[in-house]
């Protein structure tokens, strides 16, 4: 009976080097499972809350088309006229700095009419000097009072026996010139300073 006990009897050191064998196989199995559970099917590592589709979602909430829109700083998109910038183009209030001496013969006979402008501001004894400032700003400033050129091609209008002459400085240059509406090209002229050269009869 003895020898029969004996060979039930498990050795100590066996059974404790097989609990550490076994330790050692449950031990990467378990890092292998975590390692499975913390990784999304695309490869890509789940934090918390995160369902395995890249992370939190950042859509932004839909638009309301009623909502107005508020530009940012800086952007002067459709700027307010009313906030007294003038649109592109247009002339200013008081014109170019000018003092000038207009004299307009407005039948060809000699009898003459004369009057005085200043710009900036618009002053004289000029029939309108507000409008006749604007104007010079608006066809050009100094430009407005060259000569045609020699080589210009000008229709062959004849306009009417008018003439004017205006002498003076515009934006400090000084101007000399001769109009009249003996064709197309000085008819362009005189329109393009009518405000300057007064409503006079005929025209």
């Amino acid at each position: 009976m003895t020898g029969v006990d004996d060979a039930r009897t498990s050795d100590p050191g066996e059974t404790m080097r097989t609990a550490r064998l076994a330790a050692g196989l449950l031990l990467p199995a378990l890092l292998l499972a975590g390692c499975a559970t913390g990784t999304s099917a695309g490869g890509q590592t789940t934090g918390p809350g995160d369902s395995g589709t890249g992370g939190t979602s950042t859509t932004a909430p839909p638009t309301d088309p009623d909502s107005p829109v508020t530009s940012g700083p800086g952007d002067d998109s459709g700027g307010d006229a009313a906030g007294g910038t003038r649109p592109s183009g247009s002339p200013s209030p008081t014109g170019l700095p000018a003092d000038l001496t207009i004299t307009v013969d407005a039948s060809g006979s000699g009898d003459t009419q004369t009057w005085t402008l200043t710009c900036d501001p618009p002053d004289g004894d000029h029939p309108d000097p507000a409008w006749a400032c604007a104007a010079i700003e608006e066809a050009g400033g100094v430009a407005a009072f060259d000569p045609v050129p020699r080589t210009a091609m000008c229709t062959e209008i004849y306009g009417g026996p008018q003439t004017a002459h205006v002498e003076g400085t515009v934006d400090g240059t000084p101007i000399n010139a001769d109009f009249s509406r003996t064709n197309g090209c000085e008819i362009n002229r005189w329109e393009a300073l009518r405000a300057v050269l007064g409503d006079v009869a005929g025209v």
